[in-house]
């Protein structure tokens, strides 16, 4: 199998008290996700998990052995609940070091701002043994990688950037492609015409999402392939079978 057959996949975990408690609302999952299919990696599991060390260590020992590539999303920061990288590196087993390079960068950055480079703002040059770093133009503070695994900011214009400084840098296979077609219907509707279109169409998934607007029950179907030649021939015979039921379906989606 050539790397562009084979599905490359990523877990991610988000760690934070503040996003189980409904505080902060979650913005990472969908940006990793979308970014993630771009780069020809599908996201097929998400935990979220509490600032706990032994939570933390679980999540990333059954995720980081499972998939090819396991991000994290929180817990990088200066504070003491902060304890990602710690937790990822009891998880692999080794020790937690001050990164030189993440130390030179921190005190450039901090070289004109109140207070200096402080033991807290130290903190964020820790990094497991043996790690790298990713990037981060948005704060000074970088991201850690260190096997498959990459630790990243919280907060999401900050995931945002190192997630583009990671763009092209991993190996994974051909991007997953879609396109959306609505329809005002129930879904229920319409199972058996999504689930023949699909069946007949190798390569091919389709997603069905419902919605309720203008007093009007619909679903957005999305068709996801990484051929660009099935999945326009989904998209066709899908809005043909939904014609010929007589449904009211808008390609692009409503």
């Amino acid at each position: 199998m050539s790397a562009s057959d084979k599905v490359w996949t990523a877990a991610l975990v988000v760690i934070g008290d503040e996003i189980l408690s409904g505080r902060t609302h979650d913005k990472n999952i969908a940006q990793v996700a979308s970014w993630l299919q771009v780069q020809g990696i599908r996201l097929t599991e998400v935990r979220v998990v509490s600032d706990d060390m032994d939570a933390i260590v679980a999540a990333v020992n059954a995720l980081r052995t499972s998939y090819d590539y396991l991000f994290t999303t929180g817990g990088i920061g200066p504070t003491h609940d902060d304890i990602t990288v710690d937790a990822v590196a009891a998880a692999l087993g080794v020790d937690v070091v001050v990164h030189p390079e993440a130390r030179a960068i921190l005190e450039r950055y901090y070289a004109d701002k109140p207070g200096g480079l402080t033991e807290a703002r130290l903190r964020m040059a820790r990094v497991p043994d043996g790690a790298d770093l990713i990037p981060n133009r948005m704060s000074g503070a970088p991201g850690i990688k260190i096997g498959n695994v990459h630790l990243m900011a919280g907060v999401p214009y900050i995931t945002a950037g190192m997630l583009d400084a990671l763009t092209g840098t991993l190996e994974g296979g051909a991007p997953l492609l879609s396109e959306t077609v609505g329809c005002w219907t129930a879904e229920s509707e319409v199972a058996d015409v999504l689930r023949q279109v699909e069946k007949a169409h190798e390569d091919c998934q389709i997603g069905s999402y419902p919605f309720f607007r203008e007093g009007k029950v619909g679903a957005n179907f999305v068709i996801r392939s990484t051929s660009r030649e099935v999945l326009e021939s989904a998209v066709d015979t899908l809005c043909e079978a939904l014609g010929e039921e007589g449904f009211d379906f808008t390609p692009g989606g409503i």
